[in-house]
């Protein structure tokens, strides 16, 4: 198989006719095999019936649908093992990806050797409500994973295949997969300027709550991409620095009251402070240790990604 498009969609029944079409289109006149894989995210209005119909117009189509809404990035969890091909192609369902931009993605993939191409809608057509917070989390991203892409949450990536066959999303952290992908060791990451089309149909599924949970979803791939498999370093390290400062605390304190005799130690701020650096770096450590147990005896523990086989 050539080319996989993986479309997950929730209440999109108005959209699904002219974004199969127009993806079918484009498929049958730059390739010979491909398939277009359609993730049904729980879609309560007649999304599934029009997928149905349009299953038996174009044979090339495969779906899933949930039976209830799990969020976007439980579907392209799914869309990446259902898909076949040797370069995966997301678009989202709403007309806003240009279905117009695969042939250049695929050859960017195929023929220029990159392991993800990012969509860069460099000039969108969205509210304003959207926009903001978008630009924040991308800059905060950038700076975070240290990837330099532009729009880490564009719903037009391109992937191969050993890409989405060696990561997971699961929570909010499809707007991250860029930087899961990083950790997995791929490398070569790369965005392309897409054009961005207006919402044609519908309304935005974007909501504010998803700012709180986007960004501890980036806290916690950072955090478990670097330590996962040696927690002790990251929680050690801090405990055993935390434990060094409260002994100089307590060491100096302690030659005020032996070697000068000077009164009233006990009553200094830097008394309590020493035993509460002395405190939390015992119990970082402590945390460091239990973490380490877990990580060693999880079943995943000597699971890595391999790149190539001889």
């Amino acid at each position: 198989m050539e080319i996989s498009i993986v479309v997950p969609l929730f209440n999109e029944e108005e959209s699904l006719p002219e974004l199969v079409e127009w993806i079918n289109r484009v498929l049958d006149s730059h390739f010979k095999l491909y398939e277009i894989v359609l993730i049904d995210d729980g879609s309560t209005d007649r999304s599934w019936p029009v997928i149905r119909q349009l299953k038996k117009e174009y044979p090339h189509i495969s779906a899933v649908r949930f039976q209830r809404n799990y969020g976007k990035s439980a579907a392209l969890n799914l869309g990446f093992r259902e898909a076949s091909g040797e370069v995966i192609i997301t678009l989202d369902a709403d007309l806003q990806d240009n279905p117009d931009e695969i042939p250049h993605l695929y050859k960017m993939i195929r023929e220029e050797g990159f392991d993800l191409v990012s969509g860069w809608k460099k000039k969108r057509h969205d509210p304003i409500t959207k926009t903001l917070p978008s630009k924040f989390f991308n800059t905060t991203t950038r700076l975070i994973s240290g990837i330099r892409l532009h729009d880490f949450n564009s719903g037009i990536k391109a992937y191969h295949r050993t890409v989405v066959k060696n990561i997971e999303v699961y929570g909010e952290m499809h707007r991250y997969i860029p930087v899961i992908a990083h950790h997995a060791g791929f490398s070569k990451i790369g965005e392309k300027v897409v054009n961005h089309m207006p919402r044609k149909y519908g309304q935005t599924k974007f909501g504010f709550e998803r700012i709180i949970r986007g960004f501890l979803d980036l806290l916690s791939i950072s955090f478990v991409g670097k330590f996962s498999q040696r927690p002790m370093h990251f929680f050690g390290s801090i405990g055993t620095v935390l434990i060094l400062g409260g002994f100089g605390v307590l060491s100096y304190l302690s030659y005020l009251k032996i070697a000068l005799d000077i009164s009233g130690i006990a009553d200094r701020p830097s008394f309590y402070l020493g035993f509460l650096l002395l405190i939390l770096g015992v119990q970082l450590f402590i945390a460091g240790f239990l973490a380490e147990m877990i990580s060693r005896s999880a079943p995943n523990r000597n699971q890595y990604n391999v790149a190539d086989r001889l």
